[in-house]
This record gives C-alpha cells, structure tokens and sequence, in this order.
C-alpha cells in the first residue's frame, strides 16, 4: 500500500506528557488531555494515528493508534484525575522517540490544538520508518496490523533533520476554536469551523465561539446544555459537534428548524435542577423586529420597567432548571438612541444577582450590527456620540442550597510587585 492508497479520513493527534506522567501513559496505554485540549482530543476515533510528546524531554514518540473513540473519564484515576479526555492506544511492536520535538512540529505546522491532517500524518508516519523497510510495505504495516499490547521503547532517539521533505506545509484541518483566556472577548466571524452554526444573516445571531467557550469551560460532553431564546439554533449547532445535550426553544422558530421546540421562555418545560448549562441571548430593547409573535419581550421598549420585569421571569425560569452549582450565561447591550443611554445591561443585572452569584463578567466586541460603517463611524465624530462597541456576557452561578450568600468581604493576602 502507497502513502496515496490511504483512507481519505486519516487523521493524526500529538499528545502531551511531562517525565512524571510518561510511565503512566506507556502503562495503562491511554493518553488523556485537560480541558485546554479536550475539544480536540474528544474528536479521536478509533484508527487514527497518535503521537505522545514529553515535554520536558522534547522527544516525540510513535506510532500509536487509538484502540477506541475518545471518551471522557476511561479510567478516572488516571494521572490522579487531571486527564479526563481519554484515548486508549495501540502501540506498534518497537516504539521510537524522534529528537527536537518542538522543532519538528514547527516545521510541519503542527499544532496540539488541531487534528493533524491526512498529508502531515504521512509525513510524520514516515519519519518512524525503519530504514530497512520500503515505503510501501511500511505503509501497509500500520494500516493492515493488528497493533498490540507487547512492545519495547527505543532507548536511542532518533534523528529527523535528515530527511529533506520535512517542510511547512499548508493543509485544511478542522478549526477548532480555543479557550479565551482574558474577560475581552472578539470573534471576527459569526461561525467557525467547515459547518454553519446558526444564520448569521438572522436578527441577534449570536457569536457560535462565544457559545463554544462557555459549554467548554463550563459542560462535559453529555451534559445538558438550555437556550431558551435560541434565534437560528447556534447553540443547538455547537452542542451537536461538541457531544453536548441540547434544549433549545424560541417564541417563534425560524421555519426552516424544526429541531428548535416553539416555546416561551418565561415558562420553559423542564424539570427542576435539570441543566448543566444555560444561555440566553435575550433581546436588548424593541431595537430589532426578531418576529411577529405579539408575546415577544423584543416588542417592549428596555427604557420600561416592564422589560425588566418579563425578563426577570425568564431568570427565574433559567434558575429553577439549572442544577446547583451549575452557570448560566446571558449576553445582553446597552442602549443609546435620539440622544438617550440606557444602561441596560447594568439594569438586568441588578436582577440577576438577586437569584445568582458572578462569576464574571465578560465584555464581547460589536462586530455584526447595522451600524458598523463608515458612514455611521463618521455621524458618530461629527454628532459627538457613541456606537455600540460591545456586549455584557454575565456569567452567574446557582448557589447550591446549603451555601449562605454573604457580602461580608474575605481576608486575601496579596502580593505586592515592585514598579
């Protein structure tokens, strides 16, 4: 079999391990990620090829294939729980670690946070051939043979840099978002990824890795993630590709959906502590036309107290079905209009905190509203006022039953840098 000859659907994945949790991984033959790369490692099936790097010694071991699909937790004391997203692997019979890692991944573009596509994977499959084996019968080796338990590690690594088709290379992967790590989020895109998440030509679509970021830092795959306003269906999108249950209803459904159940969100149809996960994308006033429903909160101007008070039904609802200890997430703007600001945001949450503890507050930038051109840039300078330039993602927590909320401020020992 030729390198050409293989399965289009070939994909490759590099693991990471440190010297104190490499025997472990040879030994159990499972590799396991944290969170920071669970969206990727969760996407291995069984077959593809894998490749373990140990950090701290910058070599690169292989050829391993995943003995089944990944899953959450396979052994759940593995590495005293800090790896749940779990593969397990089948090693080949001699296992050989190749030198400069980190260098070699470089030069082929390879990065943890991907899959390794089909030409990359060959490459690197080729870097582990024995010189005494042809191309072909290599090739055919690691597809046709039942891989197994039995093998040794090579105690010599062995060099790459002879090899003159090691070179970047450009190759379409699955984009795979990344955990943001600041309270500024911005997302260029409405979606990501080789599939539509929702329509981003839909009133109030919201960011898909906005929706991404939240079930990923906050769900496991299985879990029961809520929308109760959910437009087109972006959360109903994510959750489908990233293993998550999703419950998602809107007053009135996009015709073209019919996996988004017609319902208000006042009064949602789910049991008590049910979610794992909720997130509303409610409207921010009457400033867009979502539907003609006549129960439509978006119909009620923000600058009422009405506003607040159906919305707040919604955060009651969102509270009674969410679990304890659980989050939930709700992106909403302010509002300036005829020379008037509404602080919205700040309005709604004043009635969130009276069911939920923050987490934190996020500030999403404005990328697809209306009023984001030159012209409306330009009546802003000359006018003297203001676009809207973000959003409020207010992430709250449901305080479990026995927790007492208290505002009395805690003794932190801070350190002090010199300037």
């Amino acid at each position: 079999m030729t390198p050409e000859l293989l399965p289009l659907s070939i994909r490759g994945y590099v693991f990471a391990c440190t010297n104190s949790s490499q025997d472990e991984c040879f030994k159990r033959l499972l590799f396991g990620s944290s969170k920071v790369y669970g969206a990727v490692a969760m996407r291995v099936r069984k077959g593809d090829f894998l490749f373990l790097w140990n950090l701290n010694s910058d070599l690169l071991y292989g050829v391993f294939r995943a003995a089944t699909n990944a899953q959450l937790n396979i052994v759940q004391d593995a590495w005293r729980g800090k790896y749940p997203y779990q593969v397990r692997v089948e090693p080949d019979s001699r296992i050989v670690p190749l030198k400069d890692a980190k260098k070699l991944l470089d030069s082929l573009s390879i990065e943890r946070s991907s899959p390794v596509g089909k030409s990359k994977t060959i490459t690197m499959l080729e870097l582990y051939r024995p010189s005494a084996v042809p191309t072909t019968q290599w090739f055919g080796h690691l597809t046709q043979t039942e891989f197994g338990k039995g093998f040794e590690v090579s105690s010599e690594a062995k060099s790459w840099e002879i090899f003159a088709k090691v070179k970047k290379a450009e190759e379409a992967v699955e984009e795979i978002p990344r955990l943001q790590s600041t309270t500024l989020w911005d997302f260029p895109r409405q979606s990501y990824g080789s599939t539509a998440k929702g329509n981003n030509k839909y009133a109030g679509v919201t960011p898909a890795e906005l929706i991404w970021n939240l079930v990923w830092r906050y769900t496991e795959p299985g879990d029961i993630v809520v929308d109760p306003m959910c437009g087109s269906g972006t959360t109903l999108d994510v959750c489908k590709e990233e293993g998550r249950k999703a419950f998602c209803y809107d007053i009135a459904p996009p015709h073209y959906r019919k996996d988004i159940i017609r319902n208000d969100a006042r009064k949602i149809p789910l049991p008590d502590n049910h979610a794992d996960l909720v997130f509303v994308d409610s409207p921010y006033g009457d400033n867009i036309r979502y539907n003609g429903d006549p129960d439509c909160i978006g119909k009620i101007s923000s600058e009422t107290v009405e506003f607040y008070d159906e919305l707040e039904k919604v955060i009651k609802e969102s509270h009674r079905i969410l679990k304890p200890g659980k989050v939930l997430g709700w992106l909403i703007g302010d509002q300036w209009v005829m020379k008037k600001f509404t602080p919205v945001g700040f309005l709604l949450y004043a009635r969130l905190t009276k069911y939920f503890d923050t987490v934190d507050i996020i500030c999403i930038a404005r990328r697809g509203q209306s009023s984001n051109t030159g012209l409306w840039n330009n009546r802003a300078r000359r006018f003297n006022f203001y676009l809207r330039g973000f959003k409020y993602l207010f992430i709250m927590r449901k305080p479990a039953p026995n927790e007492k909320r208290t505002e009395e401020p805690r003794k932190i020992s801070w350190t002090y840098y010199k300037r």
